[in-house]
C-alpha cells in the first residue's frame, strides 16, 4: 500500500468511557472549603494558609478536603497533597484511615528538653492521658529555657509536669496565652514611628540609613551573620519591584530569641521592618512566623490590624504568613517556597534570593531580630552599638540560654563575651550540684565545646577554627550530669527527622550517621567518611551542619569514646 494511499483511510479512535482521573469532589466537601476560604485569595501562594483553616477546623486533613481545595483553587490534587503532607503540623488522613484524636499533646524532646526529662514526661504522659488524648514527641518549640515543655494544644506548659498537663489537657484549656506587651497607642506615645514617619516624608535619606547599619557593623541574627546594610545596598540595586522577607521561623534547637522580644515589644521589630523596606524600596513584605509561636500570631494579628487602621505614614503591603511545623523552612530559601505555597524545599544556588527570590523578584530576606535593632542603631547612631563588646569584638547579642544554669532565659550582653563569664554575669551560675562540662555554641548545628575551652569570645567568626559556630546565639549548657555523647546523637535524630529529604548526603548521611552513633562503639573512620559528603555534597546548611555535633565529640569528647 503506498504512503499516500495508507494516510487517506480515516482512524477511528474510541473514547474510554469511565471516571475521571483523579479523585471526584464531594460537594458537601466543597461546600465546607469554599465556606472556610470565602472571600480569600485562592492564588496558590495562600495553599498552606488554606490547609491551615482545615486544620483547625476539623482536627485533620481529608482526601476529600485535598480534593475539594484543589477544585476551589484550581490546583492538581497532586499539588495539594505533596504539600499538606510535607508539613509536621498538618495530619493528612487517607481514605479508610483512624483520623486522630481531637487533642494532641506535643512533649518536645530536643537536647534541652531531654535533659529536663522530656522522655520520662512523655512515658507518664502516655500511661496516665486516656485514648482520645494524642502525646506526640516533637522537635524544638522554641521555648528552651522553661523545659521540658509540653503542648496541649496550642497552649506551652513550661517546666511540664505529668500531674499538671493531664489537669489541663483533661479540662480542654488549649488556648495559646498572651503576654503583657507594648500595644500600638502606648508604642506612639513613647516616640514609636516618629523615625519611619521621618523617612516618608524625606527627612531622612536612604542613603543615610544603609550608611548607618553600614557603619554599625550589626550581622544578620539567624544565624549566618551577613552585613545588614551591606544587604541593604545590594537588594535596593536590584529592579524594582522589590519584596522583602522576614524570617520568625527560628526552630534551631536552643534558640528562642525572636519569641521573647515579640512577646514584649513586636512594634519596635514591625517599625524596624517598615524602615528597612522603605530604605531598600520594597513594595510588599511577607512575615514567615513558625506555627509553634501561637501566642505570637495573635499579637501580631491584633497589632498589624491596629497599625493598619491608623498608620503613621503610608505602608507597603504586608503580609502574616503560617508556619507549618518544618525546621528546613528556616533556611532563607526553603522560607520563600513556604511563602509561595510549597514545600520548603531549600534552592539550588546561585540565583541568591537578593536577586531572585519570592515570586521571582529581587528579595531583602531577614531574621526578625535583626530589624528589631534598626530603630535603636539609628536614633541612637551606630557608635552606640559598636561601643559595647569585649575581647576585641563590637556590638551586643541575645543569648538564647537554656540547659544547666540557674538563671535560663534571653540574654543581651556583649559580643565576644566568653561562655564562663556568660554563665557567672548572667546566668546566676551553674545549677546546685552541677560543674560545667560543656556547651552547644549555636544551638544543635552548632558543634560542642567542653568546658576547657569556655573561654573563647563568643562572636561570628571566633569559633570557625574549632570546627563550631555561634549561629543565632543559642547556647545549651550542659554538666558533668551529662554525657555529650548522647546529646550529640539526639541533635543527630532532629536533623534526621528534618531533613527536607531533597538531597540524598543529607537524607541518607542523617539516618545513617544516627544509627552509628547508636551504637555501644562508635566507628569513627567511617563517621568521618559519611561527615565530609555530607559536609561536601548537601545543598543547603541542614546537611552541611549536621555533622558538626558529632564530630565535636570525636575531637573534644573522646574519653565518652572508648
Amino acid at each position: 500500500m503506498s504512503e499516500q494511499k495508507a494516510a487517506s483511510i480515516p482512524i477511528a479512535f474510541t473514547k474510554k468511557q469511565g471516571k475521571p482521573k483523579g479523585r471526584p469532589v464531594d460537594p458537601a466537601a466543597r461546600t465546607e472549603i469554599e465556606a472556610l476560604i470565602q472571600g480569600e485569595s485562592c492564588a496558590p501562594d495562600m495553599l498552606i494558609e488554606h490547609l491551615h483553616k482545615i486544620q483547625d477546623k476539623f482536627g485533620h486533613i481529608s482526601s476529600k478536603h485535598i480534593a475539594a481545595l484543589a477544585a476551589v483553587m484550581k490546583m492538581s490534587q497532586t499539588e495539594v497533597y505533596e504539600v499538606a503532607t510535607f508539613y509536621h503540623h498538618f495530619d493528612v488522613v487517607k481514605e479508610g484511615q483512624t483520623p486522630p484524636p481531637a487533642l494532641t499533646v506535643r512533649v518536645c524532646e530536643s537536647v534541652s528538653c531531654d535533659m529536663a526529662g522530656a522522655h520520662e514526661l512523655i512515658d507518664a504522659l502516655k500511661r496516665g492521658l486516656g485514648d482520645h488524648i494524642r502525646v506526640q514527641p516533637v522537635p524544638c518549640v522554641g521555648r528552651c529555657d522553661t523545659a521540658p515543655i509540653a503542648v496541649v494544644g496550642q497552649n506551652p506548659i513550661d517546666h511540664a509536669d505529668a500531674a499538671a498537663v493531664i489537669d489541663i489537657a483533661n479540662a480542654g484549656d488549649i488556648e495559646a496565652p498572651v503576654t503583657a506587651y507594648i500595644p500600638f497607642d502606648q508604642y506612639l506615645s513613647h516616640g514609636g514611628y516618629q523615625l519611619y514617619r521621618d523617612c516618608i516624608e524625606g527627612k531622612r535619606t536612604s542613603e543615610e540609613l544603609i550608611s548607618i547599619m553600614e557603619n554599625s557593623g550589626l550581622r544578620g541574627l539567624g544565624g549566618a551573620g551577613f552585613p545588614v546594610g551591606r544587604k541593604w545596598r545590594i537588594v535596593s540595586g536590584q529592579p524594582a519591584p522589590r519584596l522583602m522577607a522576614v524570617n520568625i521561623d527560628e526552630g534551631e534547637p536552643g534558640t528562642f530569641k525572636d519569641r521573647y522580644y515579640l512577646e514584649r515589644d513586636p512594634h519596635r521589630f514591625l517599625e524596624g521592618m517598615l524602615i528597612a523596606a522603605w530604605a531598600v524600596g520594597i513594595q510588599k513584605i511577607y512575615v514567615y512566623l513558625r506555627d509553634e509561636y501561637a501566642g505570637c500570631r495573635k499579637i501580631l494579628t491584633k497589632e498589624l490590624a491596629a497599625l493598619q487602621a491608623n498608620p503613621p505614614a503610608n505602608l507597603p503591603e504586608i503580609h502574616l504568613r503560617r508556619g507549618a511545623g518544618a525546621y528546613i523552612c528556616g533556611e532563607e530559601s526553603a522560607m520563600i517556597e513556604s511563602i509561595e505555597g510549597k514545600r520548603g524545599m531549600p534552592r539550588l544556588r546561585p540565583p541568591f534570593v537578593a536577586q531572585v527570590g519570592l515570586f521571582g523578584r529581587p528579595t531583602l530576606e531577614h531574621n526578625m531580630e535583626s530589624v528589631f535593632w534598626v530603630r535603636d542603631i539609628v536614633e541612637k547612631g551606630p557608635e552606640w552599638f559598636t561601643a559595647h563588646g569585649r575581647h576585641d569584638r563590637k556590638g551586643l547579642r541575645s543569648f538564647s540560654v537554656s540547659g544547666r544554669v540557674k538563671k535560663p532565659g534571653v540574654h543581651l550582653a556583649p559580643a565576644g563575651i566568653t561562655m564562663r563569664e556568660l554563665i557567672d554575669e548572667y546566668c546566676g551560675g551553674m545549677l546546685d550540684g552541677h560543674e560545667f562540662y560543656g556547651y552547644f555554641p549555636g544551638g544543635a548545628s552548632g558543634g560542642i565545646l567542653p568546658a576547657s575551652m569556655g573561654d573563647i569570645p563568643l562572636d561570628f567568626d571566633t569559633l570557625n577554627q574549632y570546627g563550631c559556630f555561634i549561629g543565632s546565639a543559642a547556647i545549651i549548657v550542659f554538666s558533668d550530669k551529662d554525657k555529650a555523647k548522647d546529646l550529640a546523637l539526639n541533635a543527630m535524630k532532629f536533623f534526621e527527622d528534618e531533613s527536607c529529604g531533597q538531597c540524598t548526603p543529607c537524607r541518607v548521611g542523617t539516618e545513617k550517621a544516627a544509627k552509628l552513633m547508636e551504637k555501644p562503639q562508635w566507628n569513627q573512620s567511617l563517621l568521618e567518611e559519611l561527615s565530609v559528603a555530607m559536609i561536601d555534597a548537601s545543598i543547603c546548611g541542614l546537611g552541611q551542619a549536621a555533622p558538626n555535633p558529632l564530630r565535636s565529640v570525636m575531637k573534644y569528647f573522646p574519653d565518652e569514646l572508648k
